[in-house]
């Protein structure tokens, strides 16, 4: 039985609850085995901060904007039961946790939509949490995410993410935009293999971008992409 005492959950708590620690310890562990990227505490926090940021800015209230951060923080757990369907086997690990900690079921319904709704392969931007998560999560391309430099030659995905020197997600409410920026080193691979990877990633942020009233627009090497 769930814990019938609601209350209001902060991200702190949520940040430095022990059992979802472990959750996301192993569960970069296991993808690690499987030679996927880094989808540890820095991918965490990095699109939490950002999912919150997003709505921010966008002048969302307060509490929508920290159960943002919380779903940002929380999106990945399910990668400590596979990796496939991994959105939804964390939304309902999400949803057991929450549940014990006390959150109401209002809350809890749009975190673990969210999470339900991250991963490209089944996601639709349903709320506002959900859309911001979207644009953070799939923004955060970066060279520090490759485990092993040796597979940069040999494995599409670790050469793009090593050839990102730096990458942003801004929204500018006043343009109506969700703008992404890269900085990309050609000499690692051309700009080309960015989209044959990540195309499907940025036709959901542009539906997650449409979702917030906003333009997605992508900037590469300080030239306008789309």
């Amino acid at each position: 039985m769930g814990n019938s005492k609601q209350r209001e959950i902060t991200f702190e708590e949520i940040e430095s609850n022990e059992e979802i620690k472990e959750y996301i310890t192993k569960g970069n562990e296991y993808l690690g085995v499987m030679n996927y990227t880094e989808h540890g505490f820095a991918h965490l926090k990095r699109t939490a901060v950002h999912a919150r940021r997003i709505l921010e800015e966008l002048g969302y209230d307060p509490r929508t904007c920290e159960l943002a951060a919380i779903a940002g923080y929380m999106h990945d757990i399910g990668n400590v039961v596979n990796r496939i369907d991994h959105a939804q086997s964390g939304a309902i690990m999400a949803f057991h946790i929450l549940t014990r900690l006390g959150m109401c079921p209002g809350e809890i319904s749009q975190i673990i939509a969210a999470i339900g709704n991250h991963d490209e392969s089944t996601a639709t931007a349903v709320n506002p949490i959900a859309a911001a998560l979207i644009l953070a999560d799939k923004s955060d391309v970066r060279r520090s995410r490759v485990r092993n430099k040796e597979t940069v030659a040999v494995d599409i995905h670790d050469r793009v993410n090593y050839a990102v020197e730096h990458s942003s997600i801004e929204v500018h409410k006043a343009q109506k935009v969700a703008l992404l920026k890269l900085t990309i080193d050609t000499s690692i691979c051309p700009v080309i293999e960015y989209f044959e990877i990540f195309l499907t990633r940025m036709v959901l942020c542009r539906k997650a971008a449409d979702f917030l009233g906003l333009t997605f627009q992508i900037i590469i090497n300080d030239s306008r992409i789309l």
